[in-house]
């Protein structure tokens, strides 16, 4: 399959966050009581309720607390559509961090695989993606019945990027647990996974199994979800991966006709439908990732970031309760398209609220967009040179073959606040963002 040739273009943003992905996974129909994960959090139900608890966290504003719809309308404002049917669900701003309107923004429910996105921030920086490994039968205990897999089959060898392939695209628990072995186990990536989130300021969420499947006590919020996707797009490999299409995976180890041992990989094609489309929905114009979700207990979730018109929205969804096809991605897309219309017109209600640590930083993220250990040339490289006309078709690279991209996202100049820090503690750069269309020869 040949490829489109790349395009590009340039555009300095200044994003607060940028949100994401999360991908199917059915789970087991098991729903358990759930301990607080915090002292002072109330307690989860032992199944999500109709209504929200009387009293939530206010992080992010007082107004974010309050159960039901949160929105200033006003002369100018947008009406919000009506057939929202979303248990919890925000609109944010992703330049300015404010949060445009919410429903029930704090209600702890379950995540479904949308909790990939802090699986990835958290382990995403530790492997160079052309690392490989063998993948030892233990590395694949404890997977939860009936969970999305990419297909990862014993004794086989797997790149670090094909693992997270599989873990963006197909949402494979076995790949989450896979990388999770390589992380010395999954007792100690959820423990760091709660302790990432506990830096993000991300206080709704508690971790009991690192690939989203339904688990007693696993909890998050849409306010939440958005912050883990705004900390993941702060890195080149997130982004790339969240936005890909469709990719090529490796299949299991044969021998042809002739005796010959072949490995002849297949494809995989991203489950967000509103990055891939389906039959009954259309890719939504300028999306950019990130993450989809579905399990017994969640029902289905979803965040995702686009870009229309200079402006970067995240929307995040969790559980809508009218029962059609693709619900979560279509009242996403309204959602989205109310955003777009508002933005600049509606005053905020609250706002998107920094790491613990990155108040007085430097708001500038690593040249690679990652911590420590890097990703093997995964880095931003500049982009201040790209085309300012936007792109009908190009393809992502980096060694995947068939790689597709709806949004590609290149590194370069970094817009820095307050002299490389933050501004009143809120806005949050990102690097330039790139859209990137996709299509097959």
């Amino acid at each position: 399959m040949s490829a489109p040739q790349k395009k590009t273009i340039g555009r300095s943003l200044l994003v607060t966050s940028a949100a994401v992905l999360s991908s199917l996974a059915l789970t087991a129909p098991v729903a358990l009581a759930a301990p607080s994960p915090s002292p002072t959090g109330p307690s989860p139900s032992a199944s999500p309720s109709v209504t929200p608890p009387a009293k939530m966290s206010t992080v992010g504003g007082a107004r974010l607390g309050l159960a039901g719809t949160q929105v200033n309308l006003a002369n100018g404002v947008p009406v919000l559509p009506k057939d929202i049917t979303a248990r919890s669900w925000i609109v944010t701003d992703a330049e300015s961090g404010d949060v445009l309107a919410a429903h029930n923004a704090h209600w702890r429910l379950p995540p479904a695989s949308t909790m990939k996105m802090l699986f990835a921030d958290t382990v995403l920086p530790k492997f160079p993606k052309t690392e490989k490994h063998k993948v030892l039968p233990s590395d694949l205990a404890g997977i939860g019945a009936g969970s999305s897999m990419v297909g990862i089959k014993e004794n086989e060898t797997y790149t670090v990027h094909d693992l997270w392939l599989g873990v963006f695209l197909r949402s494979g628990n076995d790949a989450v647990h896979v990388l999770s072995a390589m992380n010395k186990g999954v007792a100690k990536t959820v423990a760091e996974m709660n302790e990432h989130a506990e830096e993000l300021q991300a206080l709704d969420t508690h971790v009991v199994s690192p690939d989203g499947y339904d688990a007693p006590g696993q909890v998050s919020s849409a306010y939440d979800l958005t912050l883990f996707a705004r900390s993941g797009l702060q890195k080149k490999d997130f982004r790339e991966y969240c936005s890909t299409v469709t990719a090529e995976f490796p299949g299991a180890t044969t021998k042809n006709k002739k005796g010959k041992t072949v490995r002849k990989p297949f494809e995989i094609r991203n489950t967000n439908r509103l990055l891939s489309g389906d039959y009954d929905i259309s890719q939504y114009q300028g999306i950019a990732g990130v993450k989809n979700g579905n399990t017994t207990n969640a029902g289905a979730t979803f965040t995702g970031v686009a870009e229309r018109n200079g402006r970067v929205l995240l929307v995040t969804v969790m559980n809508p309760s009218k029962e059609e096809h693709n619900e979560v991605y279509k009242e996403t897309a309204k959602l989205f398209d109310w955003g777009f219309k508002a933005a600049g017109k509606v005053e905020p209600v609250g706002e998107l609220v920094p790491p613990k640590g990155a108040a007085g930083s430097s708001a500038q993220p690593a040249a690679s967009g990652q911590a420590g250990g890097g990703s093997g040339g995964s880095g931003d490289s500049g982009g201040s040179g790209a085309s300012a006309k936007p792109v009908t078709s190009a393809t992502a690279g980096g060694g995947s073959g068939g790689v597709w991209t709806a949004l590609g996202i290149t590194g370069g100049l970094l817009v820095l606040l307050a002299a490389g820090g933050f501004l009143v503690n809120r806005r949050w750069p990102l690097p330039d963002l790139v859209r990137r269309r996709s299509s097959r020869p």
